[in-house]
């Protein structure tokens, strides 16, 4: 956050720089950067906003430590309640709840088509992998068996993990906030047999199982009740730098009112909304379309609902006990609600 322009709060320094991250996944900051929104947004007052994966390579990083003034981040929960146990200064300023077809791929005719026949069976477990991103996936995937075998009032000891390798071995050219090809190493443990089932999710896995030849046993995305869903990216925080938040309030709420915009074009254009997640997520047009069905494009907005405050609560409590986040912190002493109120009341007053 360096430069000329823009004044802030008083004695603040100016800003000319502002940073967007976000993980290959649907987004509605994202939506609001494809769309020209924010660039549009923050020209006036001589502001440029870039993505952070297309800024120096040393920069990646922050996508995870979010260590980087001017910077907000729309992305996984995993790594962003890590930095802040980690005491990373961020402040949560809204999540979205984005279905994207969480679940149990397993082979034909297994017979695993209900959340109570993967009892004794044989579940892919991501090995914790190294720094940066270590244990994601891992977390994800006992996440995600937690959600399924919860259904059927079971938990993770009522199956046996088999531990598969972590993808970004071999992809040394991987960065923090880039898309591998195929993140999901269990389908292909799956395929051969050494495995019964893996848990997924989005576009890219739809499209690896299809490649695979493995199917759907179970779809998480069939429950009414999302706490089976809850994961890294359900629901996906906002976090800005709390620097930021504090010396430029006025360009968070700016920031927070242009994804409310994008989320509501988004709720009129469906078709085209799925060609951006195409590209986005790296999702075959197929597989883009079947992880996102029915009317999921008028669910982009960004909220701080008590409802999806407790979800996520329900994820740091699970990543805390399970040892992929410590120590533990008061959630309510991260959030900042004001921001989005006030964004709420810009678009309104539009």
């Amino acid at each position: 956050m360096t430069g000329h322009r823009t004044p802030g709060a008083a004695g603040a320094p100016t800003i000319d720089t502002i940073r967007l991250t976000r993980c290959p996944v649907p987004t509605a900051s994202g939506l609001a950067h494809r769309l020209g929104l924010l660039e549009a947004a923050f020209a006036g007052d001589g502001i440029t906003v870039t993505l952070l994966q297309d800024g120096a390579p040393e920069l990646a990083r922050h996508h995870l430590d979010h260590e980087l003034p001017g910077l907000f981040r729309e992305g996984g929960s995993i790594p962003a309640l890590a930095a802040r146990a980690r005491g990373a200064p961020t402040r949560l300023i809204g999540l979205t709840w984005i279905e994207e077809r969480q679940a149990i791929l397993v082979r034909p005719g297994s017979g695993i088509d209900s959340p109570g026949t993967l009892a004794g069976r044989r579940a892919a477990l991501p090995v914790h992998g190294a720094e940066p991103g270590a244990g994601i996936m891992r977390a994800m995937a006992l996440q995600g068996f937690r959600g399924a075998l919860e259904i059927a009032g079971l938990g993770l000891h009522a199956m046996e993990f088999t531990e598969v390798p972590d993808a970004r071995d071999a992809h040394a050219e991987w960065t923090v906030n880039g898309a591998l090809p195929h993140p999901w190493t269990g389908i292909e443990a799956l395929r051969r047999g050494d495995v019964d089932a893996v848990y997924v999710k989005g576009a890219a896995a739809l499209a690896h199982a299809a490649e695979a030849g493995v199917v759907i046993g179970i779809d998480l995305d069939d429950e009414d009740d999302p706490r089976s869903r809850v994961n890294n990216g359900t629901p996906r925080p906002i976090t800005v730098h709390e620097r930021t938040l504090a010396e430029h309030p006025e360009l968070v709420v700016r920031f927070l009112a242009e994804t409310l915009r994008a989320a509501d074009w988004a709720a009129g254009h469906r078709e085209e909304l799925l060609r951006i997640l195409h590209s986005e997520t790296g999702g075959t047009p197929e597989a883009v379309a079947a992880a996102h069905r029915g009317d999921f494009h008028r669910r982009l907005h960004p909220g701080l609902s008590d409802d999806r405050l407790t979800l996520l609560d329900q994820q740091k409590e699970f990543l805390v006990s399970h040892s992929f986040v410590r120590p533990d912190f008061p959630l309510d002493a991260w959030v900042a609600h004001e921001p989005l109120r006030a964004a709420h009341a810009l678009v309104a007053a539009r």
